[in-house]
């Protein structure tokens, strides 16, 4: 089995994919401002998704007609999630407002919105997120409390790096990160092995967040949450997703009563790591 294979063919595809569908986002005058008010081109995540589908193609077809085991047989169950959650940010992205038009922000603006009547691009996206994941995360033999616990791990990691994604590279950081984490401590690749394909155009594509040439948008952190939820459903035990499931909490409850940027401006290391590679 060579299932690693899947992260080189697609980091390779991605260094051809990925800057030209920057000019193309460009060209079709595809750009929004960041937090800075540069125009850059968006949303990344499109690409990124695109770049991964690219490099899927040869590989599904070797993998199957020449039998050549090149794909992770579980990626069939996943990649549902991956394209459902890209898909879902970029309606949010096409058609929600703009990035300085008053709209709902956070778990509690949308339940508000939704209290009133409103049914914002955020709350579609939020509902299919639920759906999305109670569906791959059935049909794995877990008990109701076990399965809710997963599913809700599941839309939780995906949100938190939606709450990270406020500054050029921090969601690419923390996906790396977690990644490096969890292969060192699991003491495998399987994490790479099961979405290479997915996390080789992420890791391009942060060249070009971190110079600030291009947005990741709700398309793209959406994909690489949907990629750390994954990773931490299929690498942990079940003690290990618990703890897990504590922590993406305890992040979501903060990110919505604080400022998480601020937090890891004050904190020197944090704000070191944050800096790293931007320029």
């Amino acid at each position: 089995m060579v299932y690693w294979v899947g992260f080189p063919v697609a980091f390779a595809v991605a260094l051809f994919v990925v800057p030209a569908g920057l000019r193309g986002l460009r060209e079709a005058g595809l750009v929004r401002e960041n937090y800075r008010g540069a125009r850059l081109a968006f949303p990344l995540g499109a690409v990124l998704a695109t770049a991964a589908l690219v490099a899927l193609a040869p590989l599904a077809f070797l993998d199957d007609r020449a039998d050549l085991d090149l794909l992770d047989p579980e990626l069939r169950r996943w990649i549902v999630y991956l394209l459902g959650l890209a898909f879902l940010g970029f309606l949010d992205d096409s058609l929600g407002q703009g990035v300085d038009a008053v709209t709902p922000r956070g778990w509690r603006g949308h339940a508000r919105a939704l209290r009133e009547g409103q049914l914002s691009t955020g709350a579609i996206k939020a509902i299919g997120a639920l759906a999305l994941a109670a569906y791959v995360v059935s049909g794995r033999g877990l008990e109701s409390w076990r399965y809710l616990a997963d599913v809700a791990l599941l839309i939780l990691a995906t949100n938190a790096f939606n709450l990270l994604d406020l500054r050029p590279g921090r969601a690419e950081k923390g996906l790396a990160l977690l990644g490096a984490g969890l292969c060192l401590g699991a003491w495998t690749i399987a994490p790479l092995e099961l979405l290479g394909i997915f996390a080789a155009p992420v890791f391009v594509g942060a060249w070009f967040t971190l110079r600030e040439r291009a947005m990741l948008g709700d398309t793209g952190s959406n994909l690489v949450g949907a990629i750390a939820g994954v990773w931490l459903l299929t690498t942990l035990g079940g003690t290990g997703r618990l703890v897990a499931l504590a922590a993406v909490v305890a992040l979501t409850v903060y990110g919505e009563l604080r400022s998480i940027s601020k937090t890891i401006d004050s904190v020197p290391p944090l704000r070191w790591l944050d800096s790293l590679g931007r320029g």
